[in-house]
């Protein structure tokens, strides 16, 4: 297929190679040019524009948040000049931002399918994400290849693009509250003399087996956060999101408030660029350990 894809973050990259492996052709865009470059060595070609790559019949987004993709691409001007058939949004973005862009696109007769994922950058470039996709059942079924090149599974949630984000950040939500939930843990197990590697190989074998626990689990008990698989940043966008969209549909997350001050806490302590395990960090730091 004939592919434009915006947004060369390293998710974005990841994802873009491996539709460039499966042979599908590639124009990508970029705010910054390096990555452009990167691609284009690989295989892809360069859109000198949005609205060159808006040219495809198929436009794939990865940007890192609503303020971006409403600013570059929820634009009149660029989306009624688009040749585009559809736009497949694949970023974690609020249900809301999904809704207004729904509608946008209809207006200018684009198709427009919420796609987040869920994986880490390494999970991005083996092709093993899970894709949660939302929108016109037809538009989901042409881009069936699109997503068996980027996934080892599309998890198919209805026709109304909003679902597939409200699925996201209810998933990012229990992933930062399964993270912080094992840094208490392991920061109770070691004032006691336990050794958290220990309480680690315990769980994982028994209660909560799962790349969750181990993942995290083990960067949270070597206390190594570099490099940042998941910036620690984009935890607190999307706890935010969660509260956000509890908020708007009168939804009580008393959780994902205390998550949030913890993570701003994290941050204010320099470890907002590190992974997201460094929100152990606030844990040890209460604890004065």
């Amino acid at each position: 297929m004939d592919v434009g894809f915006v947004g060369l973050g390293a998710m974005g990259r990841a994802m873009a190679r491996r539709l460039l492996a499966e042979g599908h052709a590639v124009r990508v865009w970029n705010r910054s040019p390096q990555p452009v470059a990167e691609l284009v060595r690989d295989g892809a070609s360069a859109g000198g524009s949005l609205a060159e790559v808006f040219e495809q019949p198929v436009v794939v987004s990865m940007l890192a948040d609503d303020h971006v993709v409403e600013a570059l691409l929820l634009d009149e001007e660029l989306l009624s000049s688009a040749r585009a058939g559809v736009h497949v949004n694949m970023a974690t973005v609020s249900p809301a931002l999904a809704r207004r862009a729904a509608e946008l696109h209809a207006r200018h007769g684009l198709g427009y399918v919420a796609a987040p994922v869920l994986g880490r950058t390494d999970v991005a470039a083996a092709g093993n994400l899970n894709i949660l996709a939302a929108g016109p059942a037809a538009e989901l079924d042409r881009l069936a290849p699109l997503f068996e090149a980027m996934g080892r599974r599309t998890w198919p949630l209805g026709e109304d693009p909003a679902a597939a984000n409200v699925a996201k950040v209810s998933a990012n939500f229990l992933l930062v509250s399964a993270i912080e939930a094992f840094s208490e843990a392991a920061v109770l197990a070691e004032a006691n003399g336990l050794d958290p590697a220990a309480l680690l190989g315990v769980l994982t074998e028994s209660l909560f087996p799962g790349p969750v626990y181990a993942g995290y689990g083990a960067m949270i008990t070597r206390q190594s956060f570099e490099p940042a698989g998941f910036r620690l940043a984009l935890g607190l966008k999307d706890v935010d999101l969660a509260l956000a969209t509890g908020t708007a549909s009168r939804v009580p997350l008393p959780l994902a408030s205390l998550l949030r001050d913890t993570l701003l806490q994290a941050i204010a302590h320099g470890h907002g660029e590190q992974d997201l395990a460094a929100i152990s960090t606030t844990s040890r730091t209460r604890a004065n350990i």
